[in-house]
């Protein structure tokens, strides 16, 4: 998570200081920068800066996500386990446990979604600069307002529904093919997320970034930022995929003792590790398309792609290759996704169709 957010930071700044050199440069101005707008000829671009809220709403997430992380170990603790004795600091401690095992570690994780949603609600409603419920002022509900927030929001609810569906359909291709395949993969989907996290720390700048710009009604910086975001993306993910490429036996190593399965999870890794600048590409310009209040048509992308070509080439490959051919399906399917975004970006009609705030 925090590497995550680290990438979103590191890439804001440096994408935005590209901006404003290379507008430097055609036109010998100098550019003003406040902590709210960077102006360019007095003209506002857009929202970019480490303000207040910003700074606010930041901390309290790495706060959530901590508080997050220890409540579940500390309900995984005493949910798995059955009551023992421990020494601390050289005495006998008398530790109470429930010892529901397998149960217990799903309830302590949804009672640890239960503590984070509340945190974030808190974080909305109360403690939030700008978002917080304050007496005064008018709480009418606007028509205009509520048809923005279903258009945006319930193509995302449905295409991440699907997708869900999706990776259950997905385990459940994998598990007849032993246990050995199922830790395998299991493992595999662990190692990759070290390389696709920069993907989603360059997916949240792209949609603040893009975001901002269209509000600001600069459509062609929002297109600027959405290529020069996915074009880093790519670079990132790809750069750790070679990396991941050769030190992936080392990863395996660390996470799991069984010779046989360490082997299979490399084997099945390094085929998918060739689509990795295609599924950066997909990542972050979803990302993008987001920031301009386009979820419909990538939803849609999203999930011709995984039902269309992942699932049903995994359920035959599966067959006749094992554990590789369901990674080999995900690898086609991962840069056939990202073609897809690209051809979406290129066309430019989800800018066309961008509607800025006013």
């Amino acid at each position: 998570y925090y590497a995550r957010l680290l990438y979103q930071h590191i890439a804001e700044d440096r994408i935005i200081d590209l901006q404003i050199d290379h507008r430097n440069r055609r036109s010998g101005a100098k550019t003003k920068l406040d902590t709210t707008y960077i102006h360019y000829k007095s003209e506002p671009l857009f929202v970019v800066r480490m303000t207040e809220y910003r700074c606010y709403s930041v901390l309290f997430k790495r706060m959530i996500r901590f508080c997050s992380v220890l409540v579940l170990y500390v309900f995984n603790c005493f949910l798995i386990f059955p009551s023992r004795t421990v020494t601390l600091f050289g005495q006998p401690l008398t530790v109470w446990g429930a010892g529901m095992g397998v149960k217990g570690a799903a309830l302590g994780t949804a009672l640890s979604f239960a503590v984070c949603a509340v945190l974030m609600l808190y974080a909305v409603c109360m403690g939030s600069p700008l978002l917080a419920l304050r007496l005064g002022g008018t709480w009418k509900l606007k028509k205009n307002d509520l048809n923005k927030a279903v258009r945006i929001g319930v193509p995302m609810a449905l295409e991440q529904s699907a997708l869900c569906l999706a990776q259950v359909v997905s385990t459940r291709i994998v598990a007849p093919l032993g246990t050995r395949a199922i830790a395998a993969n299991s493992f595999a989907v662990t190692a990759e997320s070290l390389c696709y996290m920069p993907g989603y720390g360059m997916e949240a700048a792209a949609t603040t970034l893009v975001g901002q710009a269209v509000g600001a009604k600069r459509k062609d910086m929002a297109e600027s930022f959405a290529w020069i975001t996915t074009a880093a993306g790519a670079v990132l993910m790809g750069t750790a995929g070679i990396i991941m490429y050769f030190v992936c036996p080392y990863v395996f190593a660390f996470l799991t003792p069984d010779k046989a399965v360490q082997a299979l999870g490399v084997q099945v890794l390094r085929i998918e590790l060739f689509a990795e600048p295609l599924f950066a590409a997909s990542i972050v310009a979803t990302g993008a398309l987001r920031g301009a209040g386009d979820t419909l048509v990538p939803g849609l992308l999203n999930l011709i792609s995984i039902w269309g070509v992942r699932i049903t080439m995994s359920w035959f490959l599966a067959k006749t290759h094992g554990l590789a051919g369901v990674w080999i399906a995900m690898a086609v399917e991962l840069s056939f996704r990202g073609i897809l975004f690209l051809i979406r970006l290129k066309r430019g009609k989800w800018l066309e169709e961008a509607d800025p705030a006013e």
